[in-house]
């Protein structure tokens, strides 16, 4: 739970950590706290047993009346989250109303306008692919916060809604993180971790050093007034104004 302003500090946390039990005992609750702390930020109180939501309604009560802490200053306590993946099928690539593909953006406008997922907060944006380049049907690929027990995913799997003239379908799905994307030379197909590179490149120059170094050693934003266009030196703070190629693609950006 979070606790907002809170100048509270748990000294000696063995001995809170006693009478925190007694105090759950006391109001019927048939769990025990293994670890208490706090901070200006919030509580965190780690039990033997998942908490059902009459027990977090509880351990707010007793919190507010042991801390001494106003009502506007709590936020409503809440269990540790975690991710669910779901995929949606069924759709068009193309949308009807607009004739243009379909985006990020308007695939969480079209979850907004559905009552089913009322509940659900997206961890990431929405993807979009294509089935296949011939096909002109879509999957959308969605993450969301999560109960321990995976309530808001199974509320939604295998349920049906209208988008257009489709009847979409929501299914499980595995994790998908995507294609990897090497930190140190910039390349696609695998992690940082297993690079084979000595040091790092910068994603702007491809030269060797760190990006966040680029403005300090890049020739582009070093002052130059033997060329024909005068070239000033970037300002600390200030983005490179020069456009680069990518060292995959070598497109603009």
């Amino acid at each position: 739970m979070n606790v907002e302003h809170t100048k509270y500090f748990i000294r000696e946390s063995s001995s809170y950590i006693t009478n925190i039990n007694s105090a759950f005992k006391n109001i019927k609750l048939n769990i025990m706290a293994d670890f208490i702390q706090t901070d200006v930020k919030g509580v965190i109180i780690s039990t033997n047993n998942v908490m059902s939501p009459l027990d977090l309604q509880k351990i707010e009560k007793y919190v507010k009346s042991t801390l001494c802490i106003v009502a506007d200053q709590i936020d409503s306590p809440r269990l540790p989250q975690l991710k669910s993946y779901l995929k949606i099928i069924s759709i068009s690539f193309l949308s009807e109303v607009s004739n243009f593909c379909l985006s990020s953006d308007k695939v969480e406008k079209i979850l907004k306008a559905n009552h089913i997922f009322n509940d659900i907060v997206l961890a990431l944006k929405p993807r979009v692919i294509k089935i296949s380049p011939k096909s002109d049907m879509s999957i959308f690929w969605i993450n969301i916060w999560d109960m321990q027990n995976r309530l808001k995913a199974k509320t939604i799997i295998n349920r049906r809604f209208n988008v257009s003239s489709f009847i979409a379908t929501v299914h499980r799905a595995n994790m998908n993180p995507g294609v990897p994307l090497c930190k140190n030379c910039w390349k696609w197909g695998y992690s940082s971790g297993m690079c084979r590179i000595q040091g790092s490149k910068c994603v702007k120059c491809y030269s060797s050093y760190q990006s966040i170094y680029h403005c300090k050693f890049a020739w582009c934003c070093k002052a130059n007034d033997k060329i024909n266009l005068f070239r000033l030196e970037t300002k600390k703070g200030e983005h490179c104004p020069y456009l680069f190629k990518c060292s995959n693609c070598k497109g603009d950006h």
